[in-house]
């Protein structure tokens, strides 16, 4: 098993070093693409320019180029914007990681928490009224799109509703540090991790409850059943256990994506200055170093739940180990 998990390791090394080459790339070696340009402003003399791509580097060959800008990234820190001159991108995307690990990992758990009951309640009565009640309610869930459910949760607790006893307790939109104000912190990220977990909550309930009923058709849950293990042991103990396989995959992906920057339409519509928000701004001024570290960025914590995903796997199925 442990020959298994550090290969999967490396493996994401690998993988890693792909993106960071590919996106370098992307935005400094694609056939037009000109980042003195940019910097210069337009009409900017050859002289400017020329000088431009020396004060940069960009006169340099590709690979000194790339080998330059990951040490700015990953060993010195000191990699600063086109937009913002003297601004230093690193320390600006580690400000904003805090506040999306705190969006994402609450709304993760809630919609973990709460898509594990549906599906398995659901799976418990299926073709009941619990079941169909329960996917109905998931089917509104995912059909619901964040931006949407945020400006409708915004209206309902910021303005029409704020001074009634119900919701007075949440403050203005915005993000507090937790280290400054633990209670502040809580307070003002409830309403998010709601809006955010809801979509999820509805999709991964229903992919479990199809998981799980598909498992309990399964020739060892009839093998447990001629055993006569009670119904709750089987459910919980072998159908539950080999229907997380998919719910895991699921997890991986859609967790590292949201943290990596996915989480975009949540931050914007409460006022939360994550990573997401960065990255649009950055888009909007075509900032391409902070577009390249948030990019890095996300492609790291998606690379990194995938791999968490394959050690899981490991533990979850021990016929993986072997192969």
């Amino acid at each position: 098993m442990i020959f298994a998990i550090m290969q999967r390791l490396s493996q994401m090394l690998f993988v890693m070093f792909g993106i960071s080459l590919l996106v370098f790339l992307i935005f400094f070696g694609t056939p037009g693409v000109d980042p003195a340009a940019r910097i210069a402003g337009r009409n900017a003399s050859p002289e400017v320019l020329a000088a431009v791509r020396k004060s940069f580097g960009f006169d340099q060959p590709f690979y000194v180029q790339y080998l330059t800008m990951m040490k700015k990234i990953f060993v010195t820190g000191d990699l600063t914007s086109f937009v913002n001159r003297g601004w230093k991108v690193v320390p600006a995307v580690l400000d904003t990681v805090p506040v999306t690990l705190s969006l994402v990992i609450g709304a993760a758990i809630l919609w973990v928490v709460f898509s594990l009951i549906i599906g398995v309640t659901a799976a418990a009565y299926r073709d009941r009224w619990p079941d169909k009640l329960l996917m109905i309610l998931g089917l509104i869930g995912v059909s619901m799109p964040v931006y949407w459910l945020g400006e409708v949760m915004n209206l309902i607790t910021q303005s029409r509703f704020h001074d009634s006893w119900l919701f007075s307790w949440v403050p203005p939109l915005g993000y507090k540090n937790f280290s400054d104000d633990p209670k502040g912190w809580f307070l003002t990220l409830v309403i998010p991790w709601i809006t955010l977990s809801i979509l999820y909550i509805g999709l991964y309930g229903r992919v479990l409850r199809a998981s799980i009923t598909e498992a309990l058709q399964e020739d060892y849950i009839r093998t447990a059943r001629a055993k006569g293990l009670s119904e709750t042991r089987i459910l919980l103990r072998h159908a539950l256990r080999t229907s997380l396989i998919a719910f895991v995959t699921l997890f991986g992906l859609d967790f590292g994506a949201l943290v990596g920057g996915s989480a975009l339409l949540t931050e914007v519509v409460f006022g939360l200055q994550g990573v997401g928000k960065l990255t649009f701004d950055a888009l909007q001024n075509l900032d391409l170093p902070v577009i390249m570290t948030t990019v890095l960025y996300a492609s790291f914590f998606v690379v990194l739940a995938n791999a968490v995903v394959d050690v899981i796997y490991i533990l979850l199925d021990p016929r993986v180990r072997t192969s």
